[in-house]
């Protein structure tokens, strides 16, 4: 394929909150990039996930749940949406059947005049019956300026091909922006801090997974192993002694579950060990953010 037919562009995903914008993103890739739960705001950082094909590379983007900020992790999230509006080639404009525009309004203000060209996604579609679709397709496109509306259940992988040949439609004629080899330009340390908050959305309730986060300090690897010392932030004693639990078992029940599936994830084994800190208002302060990498 030569450079002058070969396509690349930035097709990024955006949406409110719990729509499925990591689910749609993991499945359109064939790989989990992105953690999922049925918690909102899991997502905290901008995922970018590259697909490459002989004739065109598409970098998917995942962002955070579009939202109004509370507090400066919220900010920084925002950050990641707002960035996002300004490299894309194509915006995938997730939503579901039950969401409405509040709260984004200022959001859906900058996509309509980005003059980027948005497919409107309303996922979920195996949760309603048709008439709901309907209603939902005129509230939205009402509010959004659409290239085209596609109903998915990205769960169930369902309409999926479709959105692959709209964004292939429109993607610039480019040389690939990476290296053809490359499956995201995250570094491995992130995806494993990733797989533990994941599991700590999964396994805890209220605000715990909320006001917790996983940095890798030490990450050495050989052919056979991944050996790596992660450190679990949060904002309260309390909240420390409920992560680590009675005699340490929920602690060891979330590096048990990490562990597992970053075996499957780096394709070899894993040592991983497990420890707790807390580290006071770190979603409030601005350079305990940029300490964990929310610099936007």
């Amino acid at each position: 394929m030569s450079e002058s037919t070969h396509k690349a562009g930035f097709v990024n995903i955006i949406g409110k909150p719990n729509v499925g914008k990591s689910t749609l993103m993991n499945a359109l890739l064939g790989e989990k990039l992105s953690i999922i739960s049925s918690k909102a705001q899991t997502t905290r950082h901008r995922i970018l996930g590259i697909m490459n094909e002989e004739d065109y590379q598409i970098v998917f983007s995942d962002t955070p749940g579009m939202l109004k900020p509370k507090y400066e992790l919220h900010k920084s999230m925002m950050g990641f949406v707002n960035l996002s509006l300004e490299d894309a080639d194509v915006i995938v404009f997730v939503t579901d059947l039950f969401e409405t525009d509040e709260d984004i309004q200022e959001i859906l203000q900058k996509i309509n005049a980005s003059e980027v060209p948005v497919l409107l996604v309303i996922n979920k579609i195996d949760l309603n019956k048709e008439e709901k679709l309907q209603e939902v397709t005129d509230y939205w496109t009402q509010r959004i300026k659409a290239a085209v509306v596609i109903p998915i259940s990205a769960l169930e992988q369902f309409n999926l091909q479709k959105i692959m040949q709209e964004i292939l439609d429109r993607l610039p004629v480019h040389p690939p922006f990476y290296d053809k080899e490359e499956l995201s330009d995250r570094p491995e340390r992130f995806f494993a801090s990733e797989i533990i908050r994941e599991k700590i959305f999964t396994r805890y309730k209220k605000e715990i997974p909320y006001s917790t986060e996983v940095r890798i300090e030490d990450f050495e690897e050989t052919d056979n192993l991944i050996r790596m010392r992660a450190l679990i932030f949060v904002e309260r004693q309390s909240q420390k002694g409920i992560i680590i639990g009675d005699k340490g078992n929920a602690l060891k029940k979330v590096g048990t579950e990490a562990r597992i599936e970053m075996e499957t994830f780096f394709g070899k084994k894993v040592f991983l060990e497990t420890f707790v800190k807390v580290e006071e208002n770190w979603r409030k302060n601005k350079n305990k953010l940029k300490k964990f990498g929310y610099d936007q």
